[in-house]
């Protein structure tokens, strides 16, 4: 007989404060319920938590970005306890509102990269199709928080038309990532509409969507939704856990409808300060996920927006947190740790050195243990032996995103920042005598003087 592991946050559910103790089972699992009886002024959530001081300043302030929590999330706040990591990432302080260096409101520049409204094209091969401003719970350190629970500014079908005609008239376009907002707040309908689109389009290869749904309300992923998915595979979802403690029987359940309908899960976290930036939550978050057969995809740095201020940590806290998982847990429960660069950069992988020197025939690695060693590389590598198989399969990028691999190929000499050429010309007309282009080399015009060395000077 084979005995199955189970952990024990699967043994049972989870807990309901007083206020809801009498709610029926039957209305507490209906995620319709969950949504229209969300918490967001400061006298329904005093009658749940022991608020702080700073926390009734944020509640009580103008301008502040939404709140709503789900019954069930507000379920995981520890009542008497400030620092607990739920109650941090959804309840807001009042030094959200202070501006700090570099904060910016499109920190990732996705408005300047979007060729229509709600679609953003960064990246050569794939797109991020906004869907919705709306989420079932609102993060404080909400990248989108410029449109984001703004229900005034949420997306129409005449949008997603625009979107859809967008990826259908791109054949580069080969992965549609849906987020927003959350999707899955969506109307079944709607977003079994928009999935149904989108797999008519022949280059659409992968269907992805990011959500914080299964977190947040768990209670949406039942048969419904499971079905609907089952239609549209290769369908692939990004859940977003933070912290240990919003791992829960409900949570789990919710992740094994979805894998047992053949959906691949991966999980995206921030590195949050005073909720996360531990290696020792980080290894039992990721071990826990993968126990929900949820793969750590990215763990991600802090965004330059308003509000997350002081959720901010150091680069380096990241990097040690990767330097305590790797090599101390399976590989793929490592995150790929992440600065979304701002600016819009896109997404830029940041990891401890473990490449450690360079020479003719060898490279010097070391692990995590710090044991340290060479590999020999071979002398006779030809790397132009597989050209022949190359072109049976390659695929040219959007013109203008080659990137470094134009480099590594020889297709061009350099890129250079916007103005490079012109900075360095310093005013001069004509090309130097010792262009690149050899065609254009010359001899000192008439009249001119060869420039005297130093040596002949003296």
């Amino acid at each position: 007989m084979i005995r199955k592991f189970t952990p024990a946050w699967k043994a049972s559910s989870t807990p309901r404060p007083n206020i809801w103790a009498d709610v029926p089972d039957e209305q507490w699992n209906d995620w319709r319920w969950q949504l229209s009886h969300r918490l967001n002024t400061l006298e329904e959530l005093q009658q749940i938590i022991n608020l702080t001081p700073e926390e009734v300043e944020g509640l009580s302030s103008e301008g502040k970005f939404r709140v709503e929590i789900t019954p069930y999330f507000a379920s995981l706040i520890d009542p008497d306890d400030p620092m607990c990591p739920v109650r941090q990432q959804i309840i807001p302080k009042g030094r959200e509102l202070a501006a700090f260096t570099s904060m910016m409101e499109d920190s990732l520049a996705e408005d300047a990269h979007s060729p229509v409204p709600g679609l953003v094209h960064r990246y050569p091969d794939r797109v991020l199709m906004l869907v919705t401003t709306q989420c079932a719970s609102y993060c404080r350190y909400c990248t989108r928080s410029r449109i984001v629970g703004d229900p005034s500014a949420t997306f129409s079908k005449r949008d997603f038309e625009a979107q859809i005609a967008y990826v259908e008239r791109t054949p580069q376009v080969r992965d549609v990532l849906l987020s927003g907002g959350d999707p899955l707040t969506l109307k079944p309908k709607l977003l079994d509409w928009v999935l149904g689109r989108l797999r008519q389009i022949p280059h659409v290869e992968i269907v992805r969507i990011g959500s914080r749904v299964p977190v947040f309300l768990p209670q949406r992923i039942n048969d419904e939704f499971t079905e609907m998915m089952k239609k549209y595979h290769p369908l692939w979802i990004n859940i977003h856990v933070n912290h240990p403690k919003e791992i829960t029987p409900e949570l789990a359940a919710a992740c094994d409808r979805m894998a047992d309908a053949g959906v691949p899960l991966g999980n995206q976290s921030v590195l949050l300060a005073g909720v996360n930036d531990s290696v020792h939550i980080q290894r039992q978050l990721v071990h826990e996920l993968v126990m929900m057969r949820v793969r750590p995809y990215y763990l991600y740095q802090c965004d330059l927006v308003e509000g997350a201020g002081h959720f901010r940590t150091t680069v380096s806290k990241g990097i040690e947190i990767i330097e305590g998982l790797r090599g101390h847990t399976s590989g793929f429960a490592v995150p790929h740790y992440i600065i979304d660069a701002p600016g819009g950069g896109g997404k830029v992988p940041i990891s401890p050195n473990y490449l450690l020197a360079q020479s003719p025939g060898h490279v010097v690695i070391r692990n995590f243990e710090g044991y340290i060693t060479t590999y020999a590389e071979p002398l006779d590598y030809d790397p132009t032996a597989i050209r022949h198989l190359e072109a049976q399969v390659a695929r040219r990028p959007e013109p203008g995103q080659e990137g470094l691999l134009t480099l590594l190929e020889g297709h061009q000499l350099s890129i250079k920042p916007e103005g490079f050429d012109a900075v360095h010309r310093r005013g001069r007309q004509r090309e130097h005598r010792l262009s690149a282009d050899a065609h254009k080399w010359q001899p000192y015009g008439v009249g001119e003087e060869e420039p005297v060395s130093e040596v002949e000077a003296s």
